[in-house]
């Protein structure tokens, strides 16, 4: 035994033969069995494993590509969303505010009618009771001078007294006499 066949014995646990044995034999035999194994796999296996491994990648490219226009898809639909609902909020401010000056303006149209009707009957009234007011003062004075001459008659029958009228009447011409 030479001195590395020693070394490697003692490398090995000091018997012959074990798994840290160098044998040339079983090195080729191996490296013959690999090469062939590997042209084996190369004609039988790596073709329709490599095409299942480009195909795979073509299938992940294909979903990652249609993944990103899906995405692209979604945010023009999300940012076409956000424009009808910012277009939707300044149609419903639009609106709210119409109604609101329409609220306004019939608003100030029925007060304007209210007041309008209010003037007209207080306008009304006024001249019932300037007319009432009238009517009642006709009647008084219908009445002031019915009295009036019912109490000049009553005055007058009993003044009609012969004597005191003829004193009165020559004491009026005695008067104008004088004068």
């Amino acid at each position: 035994m030479t001195f590395l066949n020693y070394g490697l014995l003692a490398l090995s646990g000091g018997e012959a033969g074990g798994p840290l044995d160098v044998n040339p034999g079983l090195i080729i035999w191996t490296v013959v069995t690999f090469v062939v194994l590997l042209l084996v796999l190369k004609k039988v296996a790596w073709k329709p494993i490599l095409s299942s491994l480009d195909e795979r990648e073509k299938f992940i490219k294909d979903s990652l590509e249609k993944a990103e226009v899906a995405q692209k898809e979604a945010e023009k639909l999300i940012q076409d969303n956000r424009e009808s609902i910012t277009k939707a909020e300044e149609e419903a401010q639009k609106i709210v505010a119409q109604g609101r000056d329409y609220a306004e303006k019939l608003k100030a149209q029925m007060l304007e009618e209210s007041k309008a009707e209010a003037k007209k009957m207080i306008d009304n009234a006024k001249a019932e009771i300037e007319r009432k007011n009238q009517e009642a003062f006709n009647n008084i004075k219908d009445q002031v001078a019915e009295i009036a001459v019912n109490a000049a008659e009553k005055i007058i029958k009993e003044n009609l007294d012969k004597e005191k009228n003829t004193q009165l009447v020559n004491k009026l011409i005695d008067e104008l006499q004088k004068n």
